[in-house]
């Protein structure tokens, strides 16, 4: 039976989303094909319609993660100024849910110590979607008439990652604590406070 190319990137859609999880909780390591094609309500066979390889979904569902956080945080960003959207992104990446959503969260997060087990593909697929993430809050910068743009995209995204990783490593209540005193900093430091 012959499925249509909707159909086919509908399916494929559903792998990528399900590997994407697996990988954020577990690890690229651990994923295994067959559980992935499984969740996706997928027999293990129908895989190498989609994918050539085990390391090609990976570096695909690394792509993937990175898509769906643009698109989260295009639903935070679009249609506001830069500081608004800078707070917004701020708000989100600092929340108990995001702290929480370990399976969708932020892939750097979810994989940067990985990264160096991985092959090239999935290193590059990494880095590129780094390098997307890094354009957008730089622009967002840049429009704010910052005097140096890229360091103040560099420092954030160093800084709301240092401070996600850190949440993700205390108590519940002392959680609450690092997210918030973070924001707050971040957006005093960053003259976010004011529209």
């Amino acid at each position: 039976m012959r499925y249509s190319s909707e159909h086919k990137q509908q399916t494929r859609e559903k792998v990528l989303t399900a590997a994407a999880r697996t990988i954020r909780e577990q690890g690229p390591e651990r994923i295994s094909v067959a559980a992935v094609m499984g969740e996706a309500g997928l027999t293990h066979g129908g895989f190498y319609a989609h994918f050539a390889s085990k390391e090609a979904l990976v570096a695909a569902s690394i792509e993937h993660m990175f898509e769906q956080m643009r698109a989260r945080i295009d639903e935070l960003t679009e249609g506001r100024g830069a500081r608004e959207a800078l707070r917004n992104y701020i708000d989100f990446y600092l929340s108990e849910r995001h702290v929480q959503a370990r399976g969708q969260g932020c892939p750097v997060a979810a994989l940067g110590s990985d990264l160096p087990r991985l092959d090239d593909a999935a290193r590059k697929a990494f880095a590129d979607g780094m390098a997307i993430q890094h354009r957008r809050l730089r622009a967002f910068f840049k429009s704010l008439d910052v005097a140096d743009p890229d360091d103040s995209a560099h420092s954030l995204r160093s800084e709301l990652l240092g401070a996600l990783l850190s949440a993700r490593l205390v108590s519940a209540g002392e959680r609450k604590k690092v997210l918030e005193a973070s924001r707050q900093s971040l957006k005093r430091r960053f003259d976010l406070m004011a529209s």
